[in-house]
């Protein structure tokens, strides 16, 4: 070999071991540098997208600026063949390595649906069917009272019928656990009936502090063999597992069916609602009180007696305010 011709490769080796230590650096600045986004993005990589997808996307979304790059540091160190599907929240300028990351990790936003204390199982499969990120249809209407009313997080793409597994599951954990810590001498035989019980206390009261009082009377109604006389058992005999959507009549009180605790003695056959944690303690460790009665006081709360006569008087004050309020205000 000549010495100019070995010149000449040695040169043009040189020249190849530079430009590939450019290229190196380059994509290693590419890769590490922040990124373009300016604001938090949000993004959903859906199932079976394969990395040139997932790059394309970023890109679009403007979390990366140059795909090429990211598919490639992320092939170099390890993260492409780790990248899962998702709901994922990237970071103003994230870089492209961390986005890379990010992905392989699978720390996936974490959404939240609440289901109120006091919802019918029909109001919460109905949640459930309008919340985004779900997946799946959910069929059939879990039995009433077989839900746990709480806040539960899920990712995207989770079945719905999985958050109805999770709710049914910590119903029956919650109700094992309080049942055992129960007070003695209650007159409810079984955990299915303190459930039922539960149920017509939330229902009774929007108030946390009542709950207590309002579970102590049904309580002590049932140890003296009164009826439970519940509006809200009348209202869902008469439109069972959805809100009546008008006040009560005579006639509905006086309307023979099985939820009607005016016209049978104790509980009904089955819960009217789904109670939350707090109406289930209430019912198996109600407060001492020596109250048989209660009755709205007008200003959104109740009225609790010990005797009838003086329930008679707090329903008769009830009913000043409610005419006062239909007469409307005088004139001056």
């Amino acid at each position: 070999m000549s010495r100019r011709l070995f010149r000449s490769l040695a040169i043009a080796a040189c020249f190849g071991v530079l430009c590939a230590a450019l290229f190196v650096w380059q994509l290693a600045a590419r890769y590490t540098r922040p990124g373009p986004s300016t604001a938090d993005i949000q993004i959903v990589v859906p199932r079976g997208a394969g990395a040139e997808d997932i790059a394309r996307l970023l890109a679009e979304r403007g979390v990366v600026a140059a795909p090429w790059a990211f598919l490639a540091g992320a092939r170099w160190d390890g993260t492409l063949a780790r990248f899962k599907a998702g709901e994922y929240l990237f970071a103003a300028g994230l870089s492209a390595r961390a986005a890379g990351e990010l992905l392989a990790s699978g720390r996936t936003v974490q959404r939240r649906i609440t289901f109120a204390e006091g919802l019918m199982s029909a109001q919460i499969v109905e949640l459930l069917r309008g919340a985004e990120g779900f997946e799946g249809a959910l069929e059939a209407i879990p039995p009433e009272g077989s839900l746990l009313p709480e806040t539960y997080f899920y990712s995207w793409g989770e079945p719905r019928a999985r958050t109805i597994e999770r709710a049914q599951r910590a119903m029956r954990e919650t109700l094992a656990e309080l049942w055992e810590k129960r007070a003695p001498d209650l007159p409810l035989a079984t955990p299915a009936e303190a459930l039922v019980l539960a149920s017509i206390v939330e229902r009774e009261t929007a108030h946390a502090d009542e709950r207590g009082r309002v579970a102590a009377v049904f309580v002590n109604r049932l140890r003296r063999k009164m009826r439970l006389q519940a509006d809200p058992t009348v209202a869902y005999g008469l439109s069972p597992g959805v809100p009546l959507g008008r006040p009560l009549s005579r006639a509905d009180l006086e309307t023979r069916h099985a939820w009607n605790t005016y016209a049978f003695d104790g509980l009904p056959p089955t819960p009217i609602a789904n109670p939350g944690r707090a109406a289930l303690a209430a019912v198996l460790n109600p407060p001492a009180d020596d109250a048989l009665y209660f009755v709205a006081d007008g200003e959104g709360r109740h009225a609790f007696a010990r005797t009838l006569p003086e329930h008679n008087r707090n329903v008769a004050r009830l009913r000043e305010i409610e005419r006062a309020r239909a007469a409307g205000p005088r004139e001056r």
